[in-house]
């Protein structure tokens, strides 16, 4: 009897904390979001947006013009490198004189059509030095002389790792290979370099066990801006939310400190969290990829950044530089770092999800978890992910086989790990003012056309086109709990009742 009742005591305590804990984790504290983002998303406003012609924005009338140089786009096959060649080629760069490293060749219907398909590709690993400076060292068609511009968006997205002992599964791509490049750079004499850090490298880890005494979560809502000097910056290791935002940090500092090295000018952009749109995204395209997303955070509050936005603020870094080296008496922004975001207030996760459930009819749905039951199977499945690396990897006779015996973590189940509450579970309020000052105040004349609500209504009639095709990319981000394939037919009913109600018309509101 007194062991039943025990058991039953210990299960009320362990329902209470995680109901309690749970709390804290999805609290909105009420003064941060009245003053960054006070109103969420309904229905009717989605299906209001729906009805808009979706060419009124465009980023076209803001490219910066064209400037016969040579380009060198790192990544350039992949999503974001691939639209700063659609980009390059709009604004009528010559498509001879662009070059595209990647791992793998383009897919993209943009990158193979039209005059992108004289872009010249070139496969290989940025990790391999040889590989890279033959790369950059091959000769260009009718042996052309102008000046190089390189845009290095290449990098390993393993965000899920955050133990010391895995840092160099990321660092060989994202420190050693940006290395490589900008020794590359520097051999051929380019004269420019724009990078694509993260705005991930500026989040301080928070942490979501809490004491009994404890009501907030430190760290819970971050105002991130270009503040080099702001003490809640990450330091050490142990602050920064994962190995990938530690490397990104290590690749950013390589590239600041090669500015005015000969003549290479470099820049870095910190884009919010995170990057979306047609072409392959490991945020919203994912979403739409896999229809059923299980989450817990939809009280989260962040900026995103539309990848057109965001392609955008490179080319007009390279245009800064480019006056700059011209002669140019605005502020010298050579070797800083600026962070980019989508105009307009930031959402909440909740609001991306209404705003894709209604524009796909309920296909796309969002079944609501514990954060705090989640986040104890991520460190069950951290536990378990450690003790097979470490095994696998051991000198032991009798380890290392034992090791090779343990499945190995498949599927996008890897990414559910601690490291995605630390940058998921806190509020980020990414400040790009900076960014969006006057060449003469010492910005990068950066606007961006459409905000992140305005840009999924484009990213969802892309993936219905088929057009703009969301590969295989799409399918490494987020987590289904193998539910990707299953129909959402929950979400139809629900959102279909939110419709409704939605538009349900108040009689005394048609009064004037």
């Amino acid at each position: 009897m007194f062991t039943l009742v025990g058991l039953v005591f210990i299960a009320v305590l362990i329902w209470w904390y995680i109901r309690w804990n749970d709390k804290a984790l999805t609290a909105q504290p009420a003064k941060a979001f009245a003053a960054f983002s006070p109103n969420r998303v309904t229905a009717k406003e989605v299906l209001k947006t729906a009805a808009e012609p979706l060419d009124k924005l465009t980023v076209a009338d803001q490219l910066p013009p064209r400037t016969g140089r040579r380009y060198i786009v790192v990544g350039g096959a992949g999503f974001l490198g691939g639209w700063i060649v659609v980009q390059l080629l709009t604004r009528g760069e010559d498509p001879k004189k662009i070059r595209v490293l990647d791992l793998k060749a383009p897919r993209r219907h943009d990158l193979l059509t039209g005059s992108a398909k004289d872009v010249d590709f070139i496969q290989l690993d940025i990790s391999d030095r040889d590989a890279v400076y033959a790369a950059f060292s091959k000769p260009w068609p009718n042996e052309s002389n102008d000046n190089i511009t390189i845009f290095h968006t290449a990098s390993n997205i393993r965000f899920y790792e955050r133990h010391p002992s895995l840092l160099p599964r990321s660092a060989k791509v994202n420190v050693q290979g940006t290395k490589n490049i900008i020794d590359a750079a520097k051999a051929i004499g380019a004269d420019i370099l724009v990078y694509t850090s993260s705005g991930s490298v500026a989040v301080r880890r928070a942490r979501f066990w809490l004491w009994p005494w404890e009501s907030k979560v430190p760290f819970h809502f971050q105002v991130i801006d270009d503040d080099e000097h702001n003490h809640v910056l990450p330091r050490r290791h142990e602050q920064f939310f994962s190995n990938y935002a530690v490397t990104k940090m290590h690749a950013e500092t390589l590239v600041r400190k090669a500015d005015k090295t000969g003549q290479l000018r470099t820049g870095c952009l910190r884009p919010g969290n995170g990057i979306f749109g047609p072409g392959g995204d490991m945020l919203c395209g994912a979403y739409l990829v896999r229809k059923t997303n299980p989450t817990w955070i939809q009280n989260t509050l962040q900026s995103f950044v539309y990848v057109e936005n965001c392609a955008l603020a490179h080319l007009c870094y390279e245009r800064r530089l480019i006056e700059l080296a011209a002669g140019s008496q605005n502020p010298d922004i050579g070797g800083q770092a600026f962070h980019i975001a989508d105009p307009g207030a930031p959402p909440t996760y909740g609001d991306v999800y209404t705003t894709l459930e209604v524009l796909t009819d309920g296909e796309t749905y969002f079944p609501e978890f514990s954060p705090t039951v989640m986040l104890f199977i991520a460190h069950t499945i951290e536990l378990y992910y450690l003790v097979q690396y470490y095994l696998s990897t051991s000198t032991s006779p009798i380890l290392r086989p034992l090791g090779r015996l343990l499945p190995i973590i498949n599927g996008d189940l890897v990414n559910l790990q601690p490291s995605l509450w630390a940058l998921t579970q806190v509020h980020l309020v990414f400040d790009d003012s900076r960014a969006r000052l006057s060449p003469e105040q010492g910005g990068l004349g950066y606007r961006g056309s459409w905000t992140t609500l305005e840009a999924l209504h484009n990213t969802v009639a892309e993936y219905k086109s088929g057009v703009s095709k969301f590969d295989n990319r799409s399918d490494m981000g987020g987590i289904s709990l193998g539910w990707a394939m299953g129909r959402a037919q929950r979400g139809v009913g629900k959102v279909g009742d939110n419709i409704v109600e939605s538009l349900r018309i108040d009689p005394l509101q048609t009064r004037n």
